[in-house]
């Protein structure tokens, strides 16, 4: 779409390129911005620099900090002897969010994809085998139920299951407030095979 000022033009283009934003979303928040003045802007802006200028990974667990290692990595009330292997650093945010784990993590930053020439060379599988020999007694693999992420938690198990360390998979199947016939045959399967005892 044309617009009349290139810099709007420009910001629509910029906000449109984030995950889920869509033009008209990219439009809406551009002309809100506008609306709000210099000044909301100027902080907007700075405050996106700042997360460029302060945010790193932390070099033992790869999750998204300002400090190094990270606070979770840092932490003394959390297990030291569980490791819950993950994607990406957002799956750390939504675990926490849970408010059910108190262990470590492992980002790997990604799965493994032949496809796209993704290989264990290209994530952090390495670190992860080397934190393994430091007491840890069991790792939870919670990769993503998709193709490549049942690859990866597979390839994983194989790789830790010499080691005396027990390996465990996140549980799957039917999410809370759904219903059975909403949901794919996979996801129902998957529910089956992981019923639990009632207690």
């Amino acid at each position: 779409m044309e617009y009349a000022s290139k810099a709007l033009g420009r910001l629509v283009q910029a906000f449109s390129r984030l995950p889920g934003i869509g033009e008209k979303s990219a439009q809406r928040m551009a002309l809100f911005l506008l609306k709000q003045g210099k000044e909301e802007s100027e902080k907007l802006a700075n405050t996106i620099l700042d997360l460029a200028d302060s945010v790193k990974t932390c070099s033992v667990c790869f999750n998204f900090t300002e400090e190094d290692p990270c606070s979770i990595c840092t932490d003394p009330k959390r297990d030291n002897t569980i490791i819950c292997v993950v994607e990406e650093p957002k799956d750390i945010i939504a675990i926490e969010r849970a408010g059910v784990y108190n262990g470590l993590y492992h980002v790997l930053g990604g799965v493994l994809s032949p496809l796209d020439g993704v290989t264990e060379e290209n994530l952090h599988m390495k670190e992860l085998f080397l934190r393994v020999e430091k007491g840890v007694k069991e790792v939870i693999l919670a990769t993503n139920p998709t193709m490549e992420g049942e690859m990866t938690a597979a390839f994983l198990a194989k790789r830790l299951e010499n080691r005396g360390i027990k390996v465990t998979r996140i549980a799957r199947g039917i999410p809370f407030g759904g219903s059975l016939e909403f949901n794919d045959a996979v996801t129902v399967a998957k529910a089956m095979e992981g019923r639990v005892n009632l207690e």
